[in-house]
C-alpha cells in the first residue's frame, strides 16, 4: 500500500481547518492541523509534511514568519490561504517562498486541486535518481543542475525554490528563445494551475535579485511578449 501524503493544515480557525482536512481525508490524504505559528514551526519538524497549508493572519508568529522559517530548511510546498486579496500581498507572499496563493473564502474543491497540482510538481532532491544524463545547464559564472535542484552562480551555491529552479532552467535550456507568460506557465505550473501570469513576473523577479546580468547572459524581457535567457553570440 503507498504511503499517503502528509498535509500540514494551519489556521487559527479551527472550524475551517477541520473543514478542509474533511475534504483532503477524503481524498486520500494524512493531515495534521496546528492553530498557531509557532505550533505550526515546531510540528513541522516532526511531522515532515509534503505541503503545508498556511493561513497568514495566525497569533503570534504570522504566516509569513512561519513561511520564511520553513524556507531556511526545508522546500517542501506551501500553499497561503487568506482573506487579503490585495496584489501587494499575493507578491510577498509568492517571495517569501511560497508555491501558491488562495484567497479566503476559497472553494474546497479548487483547494484539493490546488494541493494536487503543486504535488505533482514538487521533486523533492532526494527523489532524484543518479542519472548518467544529468540535465545540466553551464554558462561563464552559472551550472543549473537539475538532477540535484542546484544553482551555482560566481563559484557560489543560490538557494532557490523549485519552482524558480525549474523556471530559470526551461529558459537557460532554450537560449536566445522568446516565451510568453502563458506558456511559461503551462510549462511550470501545468495547465492545471488556477493563477495569473503575474506569477511569473513575480518569479523572474527574485531570479534577477539573486542573478545579476553577466557580461555572456542575462534574463531578458521582451516587452508586451515575457521573456527569454539572452546569451552573447
Amino acid at each position: 500500500m503507498a504511503t499517503k501524503q502528509k498535509i500540514l493544515i494551519v489556521d487559527d480557525d479551527n472550524n475551517i481547518a477541520e473543514l478542509i482536512s474533511l475534504y483532503l481525508v477524503k481524498e486520500c490524504f494524512e493531515t495534521r492541523i496546528c492553530n498557531d505559528g509557532e505550533s505550526a514551526i515546531n510540528t513541522f519538524d516532526t511531522y515532515n509534511p509534503n505541503l503545508v497549508l498556511l493561513d497568514l493572519m495566525l497569533p503570534g508568529i504570522d504566516g509569513y514568519q512561519v513561511c520564511r522559517e520553513i524556507r531556511t530548511k526545508s522546500q517542501v510546498p506551501i500553499i497561503m490561504l487568506s482573506a487579503k486579496g490585495e496584489v501587494f500581498d499575493k507578491v510577498l507572499g509568492l517571495e517569501m517562498g511560497a508555491d501558491d496563493y488562495m484567497e479566503k473564502p476559497f472553494d474546497s474543491k479548487e483547494l484539493v486541486a490546488r494541493v494536487k497540482a503543486v504535488l505533482r510538481r514538487f521533486k523533492p532532491q532526494q527523489a532524484e535518481p543518479q542519472q548518467s544524463d544529468d540535465k545540466v545547464v553551464r554558462y561563464p559564472d552559472l551550472e543549473i543542475n537539475m538532477t540535484n535542484y542546484s544553482v551555482t552562480y560566481m563559484g557560489e551555491r543560490v538557494d532557490m525554490p523549485p519552482k524558480e529552479l525549474e523556471l530559470l532552467y526551461f529558459l537557460a535550456a532554450s537560449p536566445n528563445h522568446v516565451f510568453t507568460r502563458e506558456q511559461l506557465l503551462d510549462q511550470i505550473w501545468g495547465y492545471e494551475y488556477i493563477g495569473d501570469t503575474r506569477t511569473v513576473d513575480v518569479h523572474i523577479k527574485r531570479l534577477r535579485e539573486k542573478l545579476s546580468d553577466h557580461e555572456n547572459w542575462r534574463l531578458a524581457t521582451i516587452w508586451g511578449i515575457g521573456y527569454k535567457f539572452e546569451v552573447q553570440q
